[in-house]
């Protein structure tokens, strides 16, 4: 079944939601999304979800930011979140909805583009060096909440 990539609408905060739920899970975290935050992030200029859709559902979501950089003198692109609903994967969904990131990313003046990922999360490392992303940084975070 051909799979559609497209930019999320309002009406899609559900199932963003029901997707980043489902990733968390499989972390075994949790998530505190809810449909209204979804709905102010879509709203945001520096915020974008794509989409992937297989006839009429919602199978797959990608979250990016673009914010302006110092160093790059310029714009520069983060990928946030990638999932695709289990049932739907191994079928080019997650790499549909990255080269489409990556389009919109290039065509917006991004100088780069940068992402995490769990260090075992070993499909998502192989889909992002197929699409020329390195290792260049070692990412640090800390939680306030």
């Amino acid at each position: 079944m051909a799979v559609i990539v497209r930019e999320a609408v309002l009406g899609d905060a559900g199932a963003v939601v029901k997707l980043i739920g489902e990733m968390a899970a499989e972390g075994e975290a949790s998530s505190p999304i809810t449909e209204s935050y979804v709905n102010t992030y879509l709203a945001s200029p520096a915020g974008k979800v794509l989409v992937a859709e297989q006839g009429e559902q919602v199978v797959g979501m990608l979250s990016y930011s673009i914010r302006q950089d110092l160093f790059h003198a310029g714009p520069v692109g983060h990928i946030e979140e990638l999932v695709v609903h289990r049932e739907a994967r191994g079928q080019g969904i997650g790499a549909a909805l990255l080269t489409e990131a990556l389009s919109r990313l290039r065509a917006g003046g991004c100088v780069e583009v940068s992402l995490n990922v769990m260090p075992d999360n070993d499909s998502a490392i192989r889909l992002y060096r197929r699409h020329e992303l390195t290792e260049e940084t070692l990412g640090l975070e800390r939680h306030f909440t």
